[in-house]
């Protein structure tokens, strides 16, 4: 195993506490540096001051949906290669299409395991070595 892991900072965007810890703790144990946000509005301004190198985001939130927040994200340059990877209760082929539509790298189904989500952001996060996947 390459021990080049100097963890990488990682946003988790989600209404449910419950989702906020458990993301926090399984990454946190896989030595990566984690900001949570509890909404879409709150994640715009943590993404601006924190400048995550991957983001974890709720499609169904009040206010600012996942969509909505993810395309926002997108359309900044500065955080445009930034991946973004959506979560969901639902495992629908719709959410996942429309996921793509607004430049999201993956989708997660929820509950994650630790296993899932840590496989997730190694592979996204190695694109951050400049390794092209």
């Amino acid at each position: 195993m390459s021990t080049n892991s100097s963890g990488l900072k990682v946003l988790v965007i989600d209404d449910s506490n419950t989702i906020r810890r458990s993301a926090e703790i399984f990454l946190k144990q896989g030595g990566h540096e984690v900001m949570l946000a509890e909404d879409g509005f709150d994640a715009l301004a943590k993404v601006n001051d924190y400048h995550p190198d991957l983001i974890f985001c709720d499609i169904l939130m009040p206010r600012l949906d996942g969509y909505q927040t993810c395309a926002i994200i997108k359309r900044n340059a500065r955080f445009s290669n930034v991946p973004i990877v959506m979560l969901s209760s639902k495992d629908g082929v719709f959410d996942k299409a429309r996921g793509r539509m607004v430049g999201s790298q993956d989708y997660l189904t929820k509950p994650f395991t630790k296993d899932q989500l840590l496989q997730t952001v190694a592979q996204l996060g190695s694109t951050k070595q400049g390794v092209v996947q």
